[in-house]
């Protein structure tokens, strides 16, 4: 199934300049989502993906990331923006457009040595999935990768992601 015809371009949005890839289309397409969430499977296990841990990141990484960690037979971690975890804490900043934000993961999230997989729903400029991998090697685990529905080309985001594999289903 071609998942790409599924996403709907929204021009302007969140402002004048930006052609926004929508992914709600998709997400309420039974079909489409069936076959983004067997292609992404099938993209991780031909690429010997077999992670201990699958790591998202709010809120659409929560969206795929229990999904395909479930398919490879994988845990799950949620990683929150501040202020939402209740136990201590790893945190990571990321730069923005305009200022900075940050990520934050359960310190007892992930066991040393553990092989996590960050799985999300889009790489643009790579900060977000950058952060993640932060968190990873702060938690003591060993990234073995990344998985996104969307990437953004002409953004270069995996630039900074460092050597671990890069798997994206729809390119712009």
């Amino acid at each position: 199934m071609d998942i790409k015809s599924l996403i709907r371009d929204i021009p302007d949005f969140p402002k004048p300049g930006i052609l926004f890839r929508d992914i709600t289309t998709l997400l309420r397409d039974p079909q489409g989502l069936k076959a983004t969430v067997e292609q992404l499977t099938a993209h991780c296990e031909a690429a010997g993906l077999k992670p201990d841990l699958v790591l998202g990141m709010e809120s659409r990484g929560f969206i795929f990331g229990p999904t395909l960690a479930y398919q490879l037979g994988a845990g799950f971690i949620p990683v929150r923006k501040p202020g939402k975890l209740p136990a201590a804490i790893f945190s990571a900043e990321y730069a923005l457009e305009y200022g900075t934000d940050r990520l934050e993961m359960h310190q007892d999230a992930i066991a040393s040595g553990q092989t996590v997989l960050i799985v999300d729903d889009l790489i643009a400029t790579g900060g977000t999935a950058q952060a993640a991998a932060q968190l990873v090697h702060q938690g003591g685990g060993t990234l073995i990768g990344y998985a996104f529905i969307v990437e953004l080309l002409f953004l270069n985001g995996r630039d900074k992601l460092g050597d671990a594999p890069i798997l994206s289903l729809v390119q712009y």
